[in-house]
């Protein structure tokens, strides 16, 4: 079997999406006034799976630009529980970071990301199936700007929960 090797390979530097709340604002104004259209999200992304990607995937394609909420581990922890996150944020954050359809990304710690939608004003506002679109957090705001607010159809049986469950129940089946 062929072994293939990469030389002189640029490879952009890991966390070069990941900014500050105020950062992201002025380069999302930019990219408006540019006529980009700017899509959010947001979530905890504690291991990532391919539930995580197809959803991202699809977020991506809503707009030109995709930009990620990342829960602190703060945040993880009230929504979560005590034993969450698994993965500490900058980690989730350098592994989001990783991913083509993620454009920029910034951390919150509060409760929920409306600050951080109504500070960024995307034109469209995307969560999981999971949530029902009058109970997304932000949804008005967006909406009364005349944006989109819109529900990707969650992916049964991908779940991080589920994910970790079954990962304790290996780990107490083998001792």
């Amino acid at each position: 079997m062929p072994v293939l090797r990469c030389q002189n390979f640029k490879v952009k530097a890991l966390g070069e999406k990941i900014k500050s709340a105020s950062r992201i604002k002025k380069i999302i104004d930019k990219l408006k006034d540019e006529g980009k259209k700017i899509a959010f999200t947001n979530g905890c992304f504690d291991i990532l799976h391919y539930g995580h990607i197809k959803y991202l995937e699809e977020a991506k394609g809503k707009a030109d630009i995709l930009v990620v909420g990342l829960n602190s581990d703060s945040s993880v922890k009230k929504i979560k529980g005590k034993n969450r996150p698994i993965n500490k944020q900058l980690d989730r954050a350098r592994v989001l970071s990783a991913l083509t359809s993620v454009d920029y990304l910034t951390i919150f710690s509060e409760g929920t990301p409306l600050e951080l939608i109504k500070l960024i004003q995307p034109d469209v506002l995307v969560k999981g199936g999971d949530w029902q679109r009058e109970k997304i957090v932000g949804a008005d705001s967006v909406k009364n700007r005349g944006g989109k607010v819109l529900a990707i159809p969650y992916i049964k049986g991908y779940s991080t929960t589920r994910l970790i469950e079954k990962i304790r129940a290996i780990r107490a089946f083998n001792g």
